[in-house]
């Protein structure tokens, strides 16, 4: 992607529920509206960056964007995993999001074991790349101090 960083937020909605309950992995989903308002080149695949819900805390992030071929789904969407444990869901607030990085291209996975092994991966790589200081400076973006009342795409 030619755009990155690339900043967006919107309100967070229910996915597919597969996240927590099937991967252990969970994810925060965007509506449609912020998935059909990405830059037409943003490619499919796994990126990494920062996250914050609301006015809380940023944290590293990976983010999955795409078609998730294992589950064959036929809407483009982009799931957040925010490498923090909350305490209860947050359906409805808002969630910021800075993609400083991509990782690799979407691919469909013979097993579910397979799948998670592979997301375990990407973050802990993502944990290895946020770390570096061309993209630890993003934690402190003015993106992430700004008020959270308005979905935006872009900066």
């Amino acid at each position: 992607m030619r755009h990155l960083p690339y900043f967006c937020r919107g309100q967070v909605v229910r996915g597919f529920g597969r996240g927590s309950k099937q991967l252990g992995i969970p994810t925060a989903n965007f509506p449609e509206q912020v998935v059909d308002n990405l830059p037409a080149d943003v490619s499919t695949g796994i990126y990494y960056g920062w996250a914050s819900v609301g006015n809380g805390d940023v944290h590293k992030m990976v983010v999955s964007i795409g078609w998730n071929p294992y589950y064959k789904n036929t809407k483009k969407s982009m799931e957040t995993h925010i490498m923090h444990t909350f305490k209860e869901d947050f359906y409805g607030e808002i969630l910021n999001v800075a993609i400083v990085g991509y990782l690799r291209p979407e691919k469909n996975f013979d097993s579910l074991e397979s799948l998670i092994s592979a997301i375990q991966a990407d973050i802990e790589e993502a944990e290895r790349r946020l770390d570096l200081p061309e993209h630890l400076k993003f934690k402190e973006d003015n993106f992430f101090q700004v008020p959270k009342n308005k979905i935006m795409n872009g900066h």
